[in-house]
């Protein structure tokens, strides 16, 4: 990936979803700066990076799981 991205932005892939491991893979890469960059902020802030990294974790199952659900009526 070579093209010029806005800082703070996130690329679209380039992969189709059905190209799994490609696909994924793509995304971690797509995705890492960012999440370490918003570890970095909250580590300068005075959280510990390990609660930091839970909490996004568990945020993150949190909005899977909405999404699902809506998805689902339920």
């Amino acid at each position: 990936m070579d093209a010029m991205i806005e800082p703070g932005s996130v690329p679209a892939p380039t992969h189709q979803a059905k190209e799994f491991l490609a696909y994924e893979t793509e995304c971690r890469g797509a995705l890492k700066p960012l999440l370490a960059e918003l570890l970095d902020r909250a580590e300068a802030a005075g959280w510990k990076r390990r609660t930091v990294a839970a909490t996004l974790m568990f945020l993150a199952a949190q909005q899977v799981s909405e999404a699902s659900e809506a998805s689902t009526g339920g």
